[in-house]
């Protein structure tokens, strides 16, 4: 399955949520592929490793100077592999927009090697732009993070939107789901977040819930995952839960 993770909205705990999710899926024993599609390149430094070191990226791939399993990095966690990002990626979309069938390029590149994974984890740009649609186009699943804090929803009717265009215009065929995430049971906004979300999606909405936590917000600098920062911090056995859940998820109907 190919799992995008993927909000408009800045602050959600989009790259941190992809890079636990990768990790904890290997933990679960699942030969699992994260790719930092987002040009900061978040994920892979998140994953230990210095971007300005790179000599290949994803940028690679997507202006097809460089198959797929030539840029593939083995991460320290066993059966978890990254195709990794830096700035060079920012300028893909410009290059991406001539190129016939852009919208697929991601799809067909990474199509050698999907199969040798058990869970594709896509860690997307916070923005809807040609690498988010790549991605999109390419996906089983996506998965949207959304806080439990002020205007929890904004940007979500337009994401929606653009979502329901893609499978429409771009015969792509994947369902969503929603985690919550930044949740502090201590907070009346919390909970309130927490019910406003679960009335307006229902089964839609994830069981796992990630709670606020610093050592989350911690780890990138480690080079760590959050889950090997603080194996035993909330947020972390959270992860391993969503992890387990996203495995056993069953498609809805299309709405």
């Amino acid at each position: 399955m190919i799992v995008s993770v993927l909000n408009n909205k800045g602050g959600t705990g989009k790259t941190t949520t992809a890079v636990n999710l990768a990790t904890a899926t290997a933990i679960e024993g699942k030969t699992t592929l994260i790719v930092d599609l987002d040009p900061q390149g978040n994920a892979t430094t998140g994953l230990g490793f210095e971007k300005a070191t790179l000599s290949s990226t994803v940028y690679n791939v997507l202006s097809q100077s460089r198959k797929a399993g030539e840029v593939l990095l083995k991460t320290r966690i066993e059966k978890l592999s990254l195709l990794p990002s830096n700035l060079d990626l920012a300028g893909a979309e410009v290059e991406l927009s001539s190129t016939p069938g852009r919208e697929y390029v991601l799809r067909e590149s990474i199509g050698p090697i999907k199969d040798q994974f058990e869970q594709v984890v896509i860690d997307c740009p916070p923005n809807i732009g040609l690498l988010t649609l790549n991605a999109l186009v390419s996906s089983d699943l996506v998965l949207i993070p959304v806080q439990c804090e002020f205007y929890p929803m904004e940007g979500l009717p337009t994401l929606l939107k653009v979502m329901d265009l893609v499978r429409s215009r771009l015969k792509a065929a994947f369902d969503y789901r929603i985690i919550l995430t930044m949740y502090d049971r201590r907070t009346a906004l919390s909970r309130r977040v927490m019910q406003q979300v679960n009335e307006n999606f229902g089964e839609r909405v994830l069981k796992s819930v990630i709670p606020r936590s610093v050592r989350m917000a911690e780890a990138p600098s480690k080079g760590l995952p959050g889950i090997l920062y603080r194996p035993r911090n909330p947020a972390s056995e959270q992860y391993r839960v969503l992890a387990k859940e996203l495995l056993q998820v069953q498609p809805l109907a299309a709405t």
